[in-house]
């Protein structure tokens, strides 16, 4: 690779980051999940759907 300045874009994805040790992986993770806010137990508790407002 040649010497040259990186954009803002690229050096706020980038720049500080160390490989990890284990895997040598040089990027976080990308998880697919998520967490919800109920407004009670009994919400929390019902059997529904979650992913219906999700848009694909």
């Amino acid at each position: 690779m040649t010497d040259r300045e990186w954009g803002f874009r690229t050096r706020s994805l980038h720049a500080g980051g160390q490989p990890d040790s284990a895997t040598g992986a040089r990027a976080v993770p990308i998880y697919q999940s998520t967490s919800f806010v109920f407004e009670d137990t009994e919400d929390a508790a019902s059997p529904r759907e979650r992913s219906r407002n999700c848009s694909a």
